[in-house]
């Protein structure tokens, strides 16, 4: 469910912050400044980085307190392996934003990421039991990667030697899609 929820709100509100100030001009303002369009989007990206480690953190306490689900691995640990998965996720809200023309059209094509992340990744049914092509999509995208990390860290109690080949997938994609958003957004400025 962390997965779930990290990639929902990071995608989503990302791209919808990112295109709603472009729609009023504000991120013109900004980019008009001394910063560099990096600067300025580490700026809009930070906020996100420390709502999803509260997100994490307040789930985490729900499941423990009102749940009573077993945690027997490193909650630091977890902390720490989630970093390049919400930065993932918000690879994907940035790079939404360069494609969309209105909040819309950025919520829509969050959902176009969402839902197959979520019905790929083994979140809601078992990865092994999908045909080979949903398999090969669903390995690419992040989620899928993070499950394996929670799972194993949460329920089996896995340390960093266990769960660390599971990052690579992820630090890769968001090497590509972060490439991907800030070079559309240099050309959406140009």
């Amino acid at each position: 469910l962390l997965g779930v929820v990290l990639t929902m709100t990071m995608v989503v509100i990302t791209a919808l912050v990112i295109i709603r100030e472009t729609e009023l001009g504000t991120m013109e303002t900004l980019l008009s400044t001394p910063l560099k369009p990096l600067e300025v989007m580490t700026g809009k990206i930070i906020p996100f980085v420390i709502v999803g480690f509260i997100q994490i953190i307040l789930l985490l306490l729900i499941a423990k307190l009102v749940f009573s689900v077993p945690t027997l691995g490193s909650i630091t640990l977890l902390l720490v392996l989630t970093i390049p998965f919400i930065a993932a996720n918000l690879a994907v809200g940035i790079t939404f934003s360069t494609l969309a023309h209105n909040q819309t059209h950025a919520v829509q094509s969050a959902m176009f990421f969402f839902l197959p992340s979520i019905l790929l990744s083994g979140f809601m049914f078992p990865f092994r039991g999908m045909p080979e092509w949903a398999q090969w999509v669903g390995s690419v995208l992040p989620l899928n990667h993070y499950l394996i990390i929670v799972r194993g860290i949460l329920l089996k109690g896995n340390g960093l030697a266990e769960v660390w080949y599971q990052e690579i997938p992820i630090i890769l994609f968001t090497v590509v899609i972060f490439f991907i958003g800030f070079k559309r957004y240099r050309k959406t400025l140009d």
